[in-house]
């Protein structure tokens, strides 16, 4: 296998965007990511797409977005896997590389979520389970899944409302830094814990919110970045993938997700590193109780501990594990199919010391950083190591 680099990045406004189509909305990121990487579209030889889809016009987004981009031609794939959509396509792209199919390859992730209305969108992604048993059944949906582990969570290990309020807080904080974020806005304890009910002991403010938007990776063999001169690559140094069951029934218990755990020991054992070489990380955090589930699946903490590591500050710029400095899918939003690559356009520019903001810029000392993207409740799950 051979070595591969992200050579260049893309990212698009996430938000409510009603002035721009799906296709529009992709090129905001394809472009940006070709001018990084200095390349043209035809030098594109496969793009990845990763979309979940169903709730816009195209059937086909894939060949629609890459025609207006510009990549017919180009081999194309559409990959859905829930929410870690976007890092399937990057991890597919990845291989499409590292096998030596091509020199240069991208993965794109868009979603348009708002084109439907919100109970709608609620039962197209309370489908992404075993539907049959758990939504037609009992009418679950997402703030429901995750609601069982952080009352689990809570009743095993103390973990308060207020420890869940500090995670989206904390969110709040650099999505108001961040250009590209849904929510530019700080929060507060009040705020928090004030807002509406959605599932307990999950409220409003513990849920990433349905929005649009764009990302995309280019990804380079090392010859090929070192043909396009390219001064600052940032090698994919380790790659993991897991899954679990569709019925939660089936879980031996709420208090983690196997299959981050899964992932995310593939990923350092091909990187040979572990959670402490790690300078940044970018965790999946579709609600507030999946940050501190992240941090202790990954090995960031032991069990019941994660909590800790917010309240003294351990997450933020600065601390032991800078994690979602850029407001993670809480505050930056949660556009199913772009989220994946777009943990990666943010630790991409991490590493590279290029953070929009210097108080968001992490202070770098072993150039590692760490991507966790996970698919339904675990259901499906991708850990990437990035290095510089």
């Amino acid at each position: 296998m051979r070595k591969v680099a992200v050579i260049g990045v893309g990212h698009s406004k996430f938000g409510v965007r009603k002035d721009v189509n799906l296709s529009e909305l992709t090129y905001e990121a394809v472009k940006p990511a070709l001018e990084d990487a200095t390349v043209s579209m035809p030098d594109i030889d496969f793009v990845a797409f990763a979309t979940v889809g169903g709730m816009y016009e195209e059937s086909l987004p894939a060949v629609v977005a890459a025609e207006y981009s510009g990549f017919t031609g180009a081999g194309l794939v559409r990959c859905e896997a829930a929410c870690a959509s976007g890092s399937a396509a990057f991890y597919t792209s990845y291989l499409n590389v590292a096998s030596g199919m091509s020199d240069l390859s991208m993965a794109v992730g868009m979603e348009k979520m708002t084109e439907v209305d919100t109970p709608t969108m609620m039962e197209m992604i309370g489908r992404a389970g075993s539907y049959l048993w758990e939504f037609h059944n009992f009418g679950m949906t997402f703030p429901a899944y995750y609601a069982l582990y952080a009352s689990a969570h809570m009743a095993k290990y103390g973990t308060t409302e207020e420890d869940l309020a500090e995670v989206a807080i904390k969110a709040h904080k650099y999505g108001a830094m961040n250009p590209h974020a849904r929510f530019q806005k700080e929060t507060d304890m009040d705020q928090v814990l004030s807002s509406f009910l959605v599932a307990w002991p999950l409220k409003l403010y513990d849920c990433s919110p349905i929005c649009d938007g764009s990302a995309a990776v280019i990804l380079a063999s090392e010859e090929k970045a070192k043909e396009l001169g390219i001064d600052t690559p940032i090698w994919v140094k380790g790659v993991g993938h897991s899954s679990d069951t569709a019925n939660l029934s089936k879980r031996s218990d709420f208090l983690g997700l196997q299959a981050s755990v899964t992932a995310s020991r593939k990923a350092y054992k091909m990187a040979g590193v572990g959670p402490g070489d790690l300078d940044v990380a970018n965790v999946h955090d579709c609600f507030t109780i999946a940050e501190l589930l992240a941090y202790e699946d990954l090995g960031f903490a032991e069990r019941g501990k994660a909590a800790e590591m917010v309240r003294e500050g351990e997450t933020e710029v600065g601390g032991r594990l800078p994690v979602n400095v850029d407001g993670g899918l809480k505050a930056k939003g949660h556009p199913i199919g772009a989220t994946g690559c777009s943990m990666i356009y943010e630790l991409t520019k991490q590493l590279r010391d290029e953070a929009d903001s210097r108080k968001r810029q992490v202070p770098l000392k072993n150039n590692l950083a760490l991507a966790h993207n996970v698919g339904g409740t675990g259901h499906y799950c991708y850990v990437t190591i990035l290095e510089r």
